[in-house]
């Protein structure tokens, strides 16, 4: 009940970007030669989240969660080690605190979170931490012979901050996310060129790019929103 609640909760605009991104994945699915139920799943998972966490609705962390897992199970099969250890290690440990801590800052009433500007010495200390994090992936990765170095390092960068913006409840997760997003579609092309099993991750990434430009755009709305109730 409370899940079909929240899919009522959806706008007329929300509801069709997100019909719009499972119709995408799935036709890209049934048109690949190779089929990967693994990443058709993944992918569909992948889509509903962002439309739920755009939203600022505990849901789309939950399926944020469940994502992370299956996508690391795919990056695993293609040597895709970096992206393997940071949604399953890093992306989906910061949800669960991420869903701790929309969970206790919900908007007055509502399914919404609260959205929060971030402090100077918030970003002072998230930079650390990315660069931190970044310096010690790139060797991690580089030990293990990751498949395209430098772009899986670049990933783990871009995911990282964006995990960091969602716990700390700013708007700015989604830029984040879609830098991340434009990082990832950039892999599975590489992937794509030696197995076309791979193709529906391409356009997973492409509808996570133009769900993640909404949520930028629906968060500030809803930071102005909460500012002036």
């Amino acid at each position: 009940m409370k899940l079909l609640k929240q899919f009522k909760a959806l706008s007329k605009f929300e509801l069709a970007l997100w019909l719009l991104s499972v119709a995408v994945v799935s036709a890209s699915f049934l048109l690949s030669p190779d089929k990967d139920y693994l990443s058709l799943c993944a992918s569909v998972i992948g889509v509903t989240a962002l439309i739920f966490v755009a939203k600022g609705y505990l849901l789309g962390q939950v399926l944020t969660i469940v994502f992370a897992l299956f996508y690391g199970v795919i990056s695993f099969f293609f040597s895709y080690y970096g992206e393997m250890i940071t949604y399953i290690f890093m992306t989906a440990p910061m949800a669960v605190m991420a869903l701790i801590q929309w969970y206790k800052n919900p908007y007055k009433d509502t399914d919404e979170v609260k959205v929060q500007s971030i402090t100077k010495k918030q970003i002072t200390v998230m930079l650390i931490f990315t660069v931190l994090v970044t310096f010690v992936f790139y060797f991690i990765l580089k030990w293990l012979e990751n498949a395209n170095l430098i772009i899986s390092t670049l990933s783990i960068t871009t995911s990282f901050l964006a995990c960091y913006l969602t716990f700390l409840r700013s708007p700015f997760y989604a830029l984040a996310y879609a830098a991340n997003d434009i990082v990832l579609i950039i892999l599975w092309v590489l992937a794509s060129l030696k197995s076309p099993s791979y193709i529906p991750m391409i356009f997973c990434f492409i509808m996570f790019f133009a769900n993640d430009i909404y949520g930028f755009i629906n968060w500030k709305r809803m930071k102005m929103q909460q500012s002036i109730e």
